[in-house]
């Protein structure tokens, strides 16, 4: 995360930068099933479970869970991988070795029929 992605004090991001990651998920996902972007209808459920700041590394990642005949059910996961340490210095980091799970999400998409280029 950037120093462009702090929004509250002690650069802290917010955490629709964690939504923003998840919906470039799903839009890949979507192309490589469908081979269309498809549209984000809504999230049932967003849980954020630690803080992101300025200088972490986030890793994302997202999974079909449920696909029906235009709706595709996903769910997706943001882990912090290195943390910066800004108490040592301005660009100090620590590579963690548990990754810690920031966001979990489970949203829903929809490919309209005559939008789904790919046979399954």
């Amino acid at each position: 995360m950037s120093a462009k992605d702090a929004h509250y004090g002690g650069a802290l991001v917010d955490g629709a930068q964690m939504l923003h990651l998840f919906g470039d998920l799903a839009t890949e996902l979507l192309i490589r099933y469908d081979g269309d972007e498809g549209l984000f209808v809504g999230y049932e459920e967003v849980t954020f479970l630690a803080p992101v700041y300025a200088g972490d590394y986030i890793e994302a990642e997202a999974e079909m869970i449920t696909i029906g005949n235009t709706s595709r059910k996903m769910a997706f996961a943001a882990r912090k991988v290195i943390t910066c340490r800004r108490d040592l210095s301005e660009s100090a980091a620590d590579l963690l070795e548990s990754p810690i799970i920031v966001c979990r999400a489970v949203g829903t998409c929809v490919t309209p029929k005559g939008n789904q280029r790919i046979q399954h």
